[in-house]
């Protein structure tokens, strides 16, 4: 399989999908392709990213391609068995995948305020109204979580998994904007981000020559 992402500074999607990738444990060619330099229209014309018109990641199995971090969780769960994706129990994998598809088409307001950028620790500052309803929402969606299924796991369910996967990147804007975190959700961040593939990540990203000006200030957008 071949996975191409984007820096992984700032790529929040490309993190997801390279975790996928990660979590199903098979051998994968990853692809950093630099984001908005002065090649970045050209390449995006290119076969390889015609099927996502020009989006970041792309996963292609051969023929196959698979784009968008959710479907390449969902095809990569159907590739290796869903267990090790999603909870084993109904009810906890009902809401692990309600919660990972909210993740996916909400908190608009987090993500365009405080756009992913792990290799930057800002000052904190408060967060505007809509910042912060996005992040009581989340926090509402971890605590039930942790509650209801967590156990004595460290993740969102136990287990690390698909729904710890989609909010990987939340986890770094907490620390990246030093946003107002209840102590709970802190705790559960951290674990994500010392766990071993997120390590990995954060240290290659560390290693980038990349820089993009735009994602370099306490507020984007």
């Amino acid at each position: 399989m071949k996975l191409i992402i984007g820096n992984k500074a700032y790529s929040s999607w490309s993190l997801r999908g390279w975790l996928a990738c990660r979590q199903a444990a098979l051998p994968f060619e990853e692809v950093v392709v630099p984001l908005y330099d002065a090649e970045w229209d050209r390449r995006r014309e290119g076969d390889e990213f015609a099927p996502s018109s020009g989006k970041v990641p792309i996963l292609w199995d051969g023929d196959i391609v698979v784009w968008d971090s959710l479907a390449i969780i969902d095809f990569l769960a159907d590739r290796v068995g869903r267990d090790r994706f999603w909870p084993a129990d109904e009810a906890a994998r009902a809401m692990a995948r309600s919660m990972a598809a909210e993740m996916h088409s909400s908190f608009a307001a987090l993500r365009r305020e405080h756009s992913m950028n792990v290799r930057q620790i800002f000052p904190p500052q408060p967060p505007t109204e809509a910042v912060q309803a996005d992040l009581a929402r989340l926090f509402e969606l971890w605590m039930q979580a942790r509650a209801r299924f967590g156990g004595e796991g460290d993740f969102l369910f136990g287990d690390f998994g698909a729904a710890d996967i989609m909010f990987a990147p939340v986890c770094t804007r907490l620390v990246t904007y030093s946003l107002p975190t209840p102590r709970f959700a802190a705790a559960y961040a951290m674990a994500v981000l010392q766990h071993p593939f997120m390590q990995d990540w954060i240290a290659a990203a560390q290693a980038e020559e990349w820089v993009i000006e735009k994602f370099e200030q306490p507020v984007a957008g």
